[in-house]
């Protein structure tokens, strides 16, 4: 796995140009349909710009920059309205393309909280418990459409089902989920090339309708993009010891080898109809969506573990091929070129599925859903030459010492401040994805950490220890965890102390465990910021062993540290020490007063941009990773 990603590093060394690719897109989106205008121009709840705003949403988390979480707010708040109803959308339409753009929807409930986000979610996700269905179960693409399942339909719809259904406990959703998947492979998949054909008619009554098996003429490229990205983003949601989550993966596997079997050798893309040798073939064309699909699925199922290293370079390819053919700087801005502009079956006039009837779709430049595909290609391309630092390691953050719970919206109990899931102000959420960014994964410790449940870790996060302010029955720091944690370390794991200011913090008993490596929190508070007054936070980072370059950085309210023994003082302001470090046998400690690289100051909503936080959590996950022995 390392040698390939190291060649992924040596091929994005040499087209570095690449690295901006994704932002440049955006802003020629941004340029296009300014402020509030709908992407697409018109006014339709169209799913296409749920496709562009998710390739946003990816940027926003690899770059901390609010101005495309700011787009795709203003984007939908165009149309959900404040009671939750959505403009342009009638649930009884029954068009699963209309479910897309929830996925948007549930980003701005789970950031902001508000309840018209969540209405409207409620309302798409009221449209999937009366969708109209095949005998089996499988969803109708469209009410028009009766008894078809198309492959597009498993994008629009599962990512959304899957997401709500975590978020609202719906357990029970997730075997209906794999079943879609299951039953449009079962259906749609040709024995002989592994690849899927278009749609599927359950009646066998469309003109376009093969008599025996129900499948569509051809093998459409950008119908097995939405496919396998389909797969790859339910995944995101899908419970970890769920017995179909293994279906999911077989299937993605499958396809990714019949598409490897289709890729061109000579420009690493696809043919916009795969696998056809009739006549007229010579219109045939290289189709630029579906290579931008199947570059994110390749990327991000290798990345996440579910396909083969190998395959990353099927990706790499790809990518390389999207940029020569399709890619061009022109006026101030990128193009994308070489976009079909819409591909169906059945419908007025009547679309029959043949290759003719493919070769007669415009293509364009510029289409959203190009776009969009682009943007999400690109964002995991851009963090390739990041996942050897952490390949394989694991994150552990602590729910144990920090063990604050609260009702969630259905009246479950859930843990919700400095954990991983959390996405508005006091969540973890964007440094979780600093982490996986460089290759790691994320895990949490609701335990007493032990030999056992520490073996596996690389780093060690723990956060703010409760006092009996914030949990009436806190678990406080041992002598016997601390010793345990330092044994840990000192054969190679990486620790980061996070306490804060001493009216929000047990520092007395987190002090035995940072007094293993010579610090101590001192309880004398520093940067107390009133308001907004931002300069009161900041703090230098200097150049050091973390920081390879000096950056202004945002700590409110914050612990001083008294250093000693193995102890380094990394970070002060005047004469206090803000950061401390310890290199402890092979492994070492991050110690800090404040849990300071939560979301409030991570991802760029609240923080003015001349404070470099989300550069200073790339710099400390980088250190943490590349300095932990362990993986």
């Amino acid at each position: 796995m390392k040698k390939i990603l190291v060649i992924a590093f040596l091929f994005f060394s040499q087209f570095a140009f690449s690295q901006s690719q994704s932002g440049k897109m955006a802003n020629t989106v941004l340029a296009t349909w300014k402020d509030n205008t709908p992407i697409g121009g018109t006014e339709k709840w169209s799913y296409d710009m749920g496709v562009v705003l998710k390739g946003f949403e990816g940027l926003w988390m690899n770059t901390g920059d609010a101005k495309y979480y700011n787009a795709i707010q203003s984007k939908m708040d165009f149309f959900v309205q404040e009671d939750g109803r959505i403009k342009g959308y009638d649930p009884e339409e029954y068009n699963i393309d209309h479910v897309n753009n929830g996925k948007l929807v549930l980003l701005l409930y789970r950031v902001t909280g508000k309840e018209k986000y969540r209405k409207a979610a409620d309302l798409l996700r009221s449209q999937l418990r009366s969708h109209p269905r095949t005998r089996e179960g499988g969803f109708w693409h469209k009410k028009i459409y009766t008894n078809q399942m198309w492959l597009d339909g498993l994008y629009m719809g599962e990512p959304f089902y899957a997401e709500y259904a975590m978020l609202f406990h719906e357990d029970t959703a997730f075997n209906d989920i794999a079943d879609q998947f299951i039953w449009m492979e079962e259906h749609a998949r040709d024995p002989k090339t592994g690849l899927l054909y278009h749609g599927w008619d359950e009646s066998r009554q469309q003109q376009w309708a093969n008599k025996e098996t129900g499948q569509s003429p051809n093998f459409w490229a950008r119908a097995m993009g939405w496919y396998a990205d389909g797969l790859v983003d339910v995944l995101d949601y899908f419970p970890a010891g769920h017995p179909k989550r293994k279906n999911l993966i077989d299937i993605l596997n499958r396809l990714v080898d019949a598409l490897e079997k289709q890729q061109d050798p000579a420009t690493g893309l696809w043919y916009d109809v795969m696998h056809y040798d009739g006549p007229g073939k010579e219109r045939n064309y290289f189709e630029s969506s579906a290579a931008s699909q199947f570059v994110y699925a390749i990327a991000k199922g290798v990345r996440k573990g579910y396909l083969p290293a190998g395959k990353i370079q099927m990706a790499e390819k790809a990518y390389q091929g999207i940029l020569q053919q399709f890619v061009r700087e022109e006026n101030g801005q990128l193009n994308l070129y070489g976009t079909v502009k819409v591909s169906g079956l059945g419908g007025k006039p009547y679309r029959d599925g043949s290759f003719d009837y493919y070769m007669s779709e415009p293509v364009v430049m510029n289409d959203p859903k190009g776009i969009g595909a682009f943007m999400l290609a690109s964002n995991e391309m851009e963090i390739l030459p990041m996942l050897p630092v952490g390949k394989g390691k694991q994150v552990l953050l602590d729910r144990y010492f920090n063990s604050e719970i609260r009702k969630d919206s259905k009246g479950y109990n859930q843990y919700w401040h400095y954990v991983w899931e959390e996405r508005s102000h006091p969540g973890f959420y964007t440094l979780g994805k600093v982490f996986e960014h460089y290759g790691a994964s994320l895990h949490s410790l609701d335990r007493e950490p032990q030999s056992a449940n520490l073996k596996k870790a690389a780093v060690y996060i723990i956060v703010d220890p409760d006092h009996i302010k914030d949990n009436p029955s806190p678990h406080y720091m041992t002598g016997k965890a601390a010793k345990r944690i330092a044994r840990w370390v000192k054969k190679g794991g990486a620790l980061m102390l996070m306490a804060n200011d001493s009216a929000n913090c047990d520092l007395d008993h987190f002090n035995i465990l940072s007094g293993q490596f010579g610090v101590r929190f001192n309880k004398k508070d520093l940067n107390m910021v009133k308001n907004d007054h931002f300069e009161t936070g900041a703090v230098s980072s200097g150049v050091n062993e973390v920081f390879p370059e000096n950056i202004n950085m945002y700590l409110k309210e914050i612990s001083g540290l008294d250093i000693s023994g193995p102890a380094i003082a990394l970070v002060k302001k005047n004469d206090d020490v803000i950061i401390a470090v310890t290199h402890y046998g092979k492994g070492v400690v991050f110690i800090v007063g404040d849990p300071w690289l939560y979301n409030e100051y991570l991802d760029g909503r609240k923080l003015p941009a001349a404070y470099k936080n989300f550069t200073a959590a790339k710099n400390i996950a980088n250190w943490l990773l590349s300095r932990s022995a362990k993986n």
